[in-house]
C-alpha cells in the first residue's frame, strides 16, 4: 500500500476528478487505522461480506476457505467505475504502469489532459 500512496501524485495527477478506491475484505476499523497511520491519499473500502470481490472476480475459494485478493477501483469524473483491477498486484511495479494507462484512458475518455505515468 505504501507504493500506492507514493506514486499517488505522478499517476493521478493529484486528483484530476478521478478517484480511486481500494477494496479488501479486511474490517472497517482496521482499514481506517491503516489509512490514517500511513497517511493513505485514496479510499478504502471493506468489503468483508465479499459482494464486491464476487462480481469483480477478486473472491477465490481454496481447499473449502473463502479468500479475497484486493482489489483497486478506478472511478472516473463522471463517478462510474472505469477500471477494475481484481487483484491489483501492489509489489509488481507493472501494475503501476497499468494502472497509470488506465487513468489516462479515463482522464482523456472525459476531456482531462493526461499523460501516463504522470
Amino acid at each position: 500500500m505504501h507504493a500506492y500512496r507514493d506514486q499517488y501524485a505522478q499517476i493521478f495527477d493529484n486528483g484530476r476528478g478521478i478517484v480511486l478506491i481500494a477494496v479488501s475484505a479486511d474490517p472497517v476499523d482496521e482499514l481506517a487505522a491503516w489509512a490514517r497511520d500511513d497517511e493513505l491519499p485514496f479510499l478504502l473500502a471493506s468489503d468483508e461480506d465479499v459482494v464486491a470481490g464476487q462480481a469483480f472476480g477478486a473472491y477465490i475459494e481454496r481447499n473449502g476457505q473463502r479468500m479475497t485478493n484486493r482489489s483497486l477501483f478506478v472511478i472516473g469524473p463522471d463517478q462510474r467505475i472505469a477500471h477494475v483491477m481484481a487483484p491489483f498486484r501492489e509489489i509488481d511495479p507493472t501494475a503501476y504502469e497499468e494502472l497509470a494507462a488506465a487513468v489516462a484512458r479515463v482522464a482523456s475518455a472525459h476531456g482531462e489532459e493526461a499523460e501516463p505515468g504522470r
